[in-house]
C-alpha cells in the first residue's frame, strides 16, 4: 500500500517543521555556543514545555504499538500502571529531585563522585550508556516497523529517515530543540491515538458498545490481584513493577534530570515533573482505549491468526491500513504520530548521552591529559558527540531483528539496568551509611543478577487471551482456524493452557514477571550495598548534608551539631590552665582567653540553657546559677 498525496504532505510536513525547529534554536537565544545553552538551553525553560518533554522522552512510538496490541492481546491489567504513576512522580519530585538539583551539574552521575568517588560516578555513568543505546536501537526500530506495514517502505529506508533528522535537528538546536520539538510531536501523538479511537466510536456507535463488546471478549481485565511473582500481569506486579521503572527513569535518568536543571529553580522544576502527571495518564489511558478499539474491530477476525501480520506491534499500522486509509491524511497522520514519537525519545537519549560523556570521561580526561580544565565555552563537542551517538543509534537500529515484543523488551532493558542505578542512587541519597566499596560490589552484583534473570535462561512464553477468525475471508485456511479458535473459547483452552504455560519446565527464577526484574535488581544492589558497607569503611565517601534527601540532610546537620557540642566540651576539658574572671553580659566571664570565651558560650546556649527550660518555668536563668555553673566550667578547664 501507498500513502496517497495529502498523506505524504502531512507526513513530509511534520519533518519539515522539526528540522525548522532545529534551525531555530541554533540561530536565537545564546544560539548554542556554549555547553550550558546547547546542554540546558539556558537554564531558563518553562514549566508546561519541560512536562511535556519529560513525557515525551520515554512515551515513545514503543508505547504506542506496544501498549495497544498488549491491550489487544492481554487486555488492560496494564492500565493500572497510572497507579504507580500516581504514588512515584510525587515521591520523585520529594525525595530525589531536591538533591539533585541543588548539586547543579550537567550529568546527574557527578553527583555519585561527590558522594562516594569517581570509580561510581564512571561505573554508573558506563551502565547508563549501554542502557540508553540499546534503548535508541529499539525505539529507533519501532517506526520502521510501522512504516513497513503501512507503506511498504523498507525498514532500512525508515530507519536512515529518522536518524538523519533526529541527528540533525538534535546536533544542532541542542536541548532547547529537543524540548520545543517535543512539544509539537507530543501533539502528534496524540491526535494520531485520538484519530483512532474516534474513529472507531464512530464505526461503533457509542463508546459502550466498544466495551460491551471488550467485555465480552474479557479484554476488561481488573480482578487479578493474584500475588504469586509468576503471574505476568496483575495489580501487583503491575503496580510495584511499574512503581519502580517509572520513578528509575523520572528520578534518576540523566535525560529527564538534565531538563529539571535546566529550569531557574527547584519549585519549578518540581511543579513540571508534577504537571507531566496528568498528561502521561492521558497518555496511557488513551492507549489503553484505542487497544480496545483494535480488538473491537478484529474481534471476528484476528489477523495475527490470518497470517495478515507477523508481530502484534503490527496491529496498529494494519488497521490504520484497514480503516483509516479511507479518510484522506489520517494514515499520514498516524505516520506522522509515530515518527514524533520516536523522534522525541531518540533525540532526547542523544542529547543526555552527549552530556555525560562530556562531563563524565572527555573532561577528566582532558584534565588528567592536558592539565587543564576543558573550557565550557565552546559546543562543538557536545554537538560532535551528539552526531555519534546519532549514528551509534542508527547501527543498533539496523542490527535489531528477533525480539518478542517492543513492550516487553524496553521495560526488560530499563529494568535489567534501571534497577540497580536506581538502587546506587538511593543509598548516596537516603542512606548515610552506605560507601563506595559498597555500592560499586552491590552494584556490579546486582547487574550480573539483573542480567542473568533477563537472559540466563528459556522463559515460558505468554497465553494471550481466546481470539476469533470467524469473520475472516479466507476459506480453507479460515474454516480451520475458526474450528480452532472455536474449540478454544468454548473450553477446550485448558488443555492448551497447561501445555502452554506448564511450570514444570522452567526454573523459578525465570518464572518471574519481567516487570519484577528492575525491583529484585534494585533490592539486590541496595542490600548489599548496605551490607558491605557496614564491614568496610571507605574514606572517599561523603556524608555532606547537602548530598541528602532533606529529610536525612535534616538528621545529619543535627547530628553534626551534637557531634560539635561534644568537640567543644572534649576541647574545653583539655584546655590550658587560664585565669579568668567574669562577665556578666554573655557568660559572666571576662576571659583573656578569647577561645575559651567561645567555649564557654557554646556550653551554655547548648547545654545549661536547654536544661535549665526543661527543669524550671524562669523564663530568666538565674545569675547566682551562672556564676556557679561557670565555675565549675573553668574549674574543668583549669584541670
Amino acid at each position: 500500500m501507498a500513502l496517497g498525496l495529502f498523506d505524504y504532505a502531512i507526513f513530509g510536513l511534520t519533518l519539515i517543521i522539526s528540522v525548522i525547529i532545529g534551525l531555530y534554536a541554533r540561530f536565537t537565544g545564546g544560539k548554542q555556543k556554549t555547553n550550558e545553552e546547547y546542554l540546558l538551553g539556558g537554564k531558563d525553560q518553562n514549566v508546561i514545555p519541560i512536562a511535556i518533554s519529560l513525557v515525551a522522552s520515554f512515551a515513545s512510538s514503543i508505547s504506542i504499538l506496544g501498549y495497544t496490541s498488549e491491550v489487544y492481546r492481554f487486555g488492560t491489567h496494564f492500565f493500572g500502571i497510572n497507579v504507580a504513576y500516581m504514588f512515584s512522580t510525587p515521591i520523585a519530585a520529594i525525595f530525589y529531585l531536591p538533591v539533585l538539583f541543588k548539586n547543579n551539574t550537567v550529568s546527574v552521575y557527578e553527583y555519585l563522585e561527590k558522594r562516594f568517588g569517581r570509580p561510581t560516578r564512571l561505573l554508573a555513568s558506563l551502565a547508563f550508556t549501554v542502557q540508553m543505546i540499546l534503548y535508541m536501537g529499539i525505539v529507533h526500530y519501532a517506526p520502521a516497523l510501522a512504516v513497513e506495514a503501512v507503506t511498504g517502505i523498507p525498514q532500512i529506508w525508515s530507519i536512515i529517515m529518522v536518524g538523519v533528522i533526529c541527528i540533525f535537528y538534535s546536533t544542532v538546536g541542542g536541548i532547547k530543540a529537543v524540548i520545543i520539538t517535543d512539544v509539537f510531536q507530543t501533539g502528534l501523538m496524540f491526535a494520531a491515538v485520538i484519530a483512532i479511537i474516534v474513529v472507531n466510536i464512530i464505526d461503533a456507535g457509542s463508546f459502550s458498545e466498544i466495551l460491551r463488546v471488550a467485555d465480552a471478549g474479557e479484554r476488561i481485565q481488573f480482578s487479578n490481584f493474584n500475588p504469586d511473582p509468576t503471574e505476568r500481569h496483575s495489580w501487583w506486579t503491575v503496580i510495584i513493577g511499574g512503581f519502580f521503572t517509572h520513578i528509575a527513569i523520572y528520578a534518576i535518568n540523566q535525560a529527564q534530570v538534565q531538563r529539571f536543571v535546566s529550569m531557574k529553580s527547584y519549585k519549578l522544576a518540581a511543579w513540571a515533573l508534577m504537571c507531566s502527571l496528568p498528561i502521561l495518564i492521558a497518555f496511557m489511558t488513551s492507549l489503553c482505549i484505542a487497544g480496545l478499539c483494535l480488538y473491537y474491530y478484529y474481534r471476528n477476525c484476528d489477523p495475527i491468526s490470518e497470517g495478515r501480520i507477523q508481530s502484534a506491534d503490527q496491529l496498529v499500522p494494519l488497521y490504520v491500513m484497514d480503516r483509516l486509509d479511507a479518510v484522506p491524511g489520517l494514515t499520514g497522520l498516524f505516520v506522522a504520530g509515530i515518527f514524533s514519537a520516536s523522534l522525541s525519545t531518540v533525540s532526547a537519549a542523544v542529547n543526555s548521552l552527549a552530556a555525560v560523556t562530556l562531563e563524565d570521561f572527555l573532561k577528566p580526561f582532558h584534565l588528567w591529559y592536558r592539565e587543564k580544565e576543558l573550557l565550557d565555552s565552546n559546543a562543538r563537542i557536545s554537538k560532535a558527540l551528539a552526531l555519534i551517538y546519532g549514528f551509534i543509534c542508527l547501527g543498533v537500529a539496523l542490527l535489531i531483528r528477533n525480539y518478542e515484543s517492543l513492550l516487553t523488551t524496553c521495560l526488560v532493558v530499563f529494568g535489567i539496568i534501571g534497577g540497580p542505578l536506581f538502587a546506587v542512587f538511593t543509598a548516596g541519597i537516603m542512606i548515610p551509611l552506605a560507601n563506595q566499596f559498597g555500592v560499586i560490589i552491590g552494584f556490579i552484583i546486582g547487574i550480573l543478577f539483573s542480567f542473568y534473570i533477563g537472559f540466563g535462561g528459556p522463559k515460558p512464553k505468554p497465553f494471550p487471551l481466546p481470539v476469533s477468525t470467524t469473520g475472516c475471508l479466507n476459506s480453507f485456511t479460515s474454516v480451520i482456524q475458526s474450528a480452532v479458535a472455536k474449540n478454544i473459547t468454548e473450553g477446550n483452552i485448558s488443555s492448551l493452557s497447561k501445555h502452554v504455560s506448564s511450570n514444570d519446565d522452567y526454573a523459578y527464577i525465570f518464572r518471574i514477571s519481567y516487570l519484577y526484574y528492575i525491583v529484585l535488581g534494585f533490592l539486590i544492589t541496595l542490600v548489599l550495598s548496605i551490607l558491605l558497607s557496614l564491614i568496610k569503611s571507605d574514606p572517599n565517601s561523603s556524608n555532606n548534608p547537602d548530598l541528602f534527601t532533606p529529610l536525612v540532610a535534616n538528621y545529619l546537620r543535627k547530628r553534626l551539631i551534637k557531634e560539635e557540642r561534644v568537640y567543644m566540651v572534649l576541647k574545653l576539658m583539655k584546655k590550658s590552665k587560664k585565669k579568668c574572671n567574669f562577665d556578666n553580659r554573655l557568660t559572666g566571664s571576662n576571659i583573656i582567653d578569647e577561645e575559651l570565651q567561645l567555649i564557654l558560650y557554646y556550653v551554655f546556649r547548648d547545654f545549661v540553657y536547654p536544661w535549665y527550660s526543661k527543669v524550671s518555668d524562669d523564663q530568666e536563668f538565674p545569675y547566682h546559677l551562672k556564676e556557679a555553673a561557670q565555675k565549675i566550667i573553668i574549674a574543668v578547664a583549669n584541670r
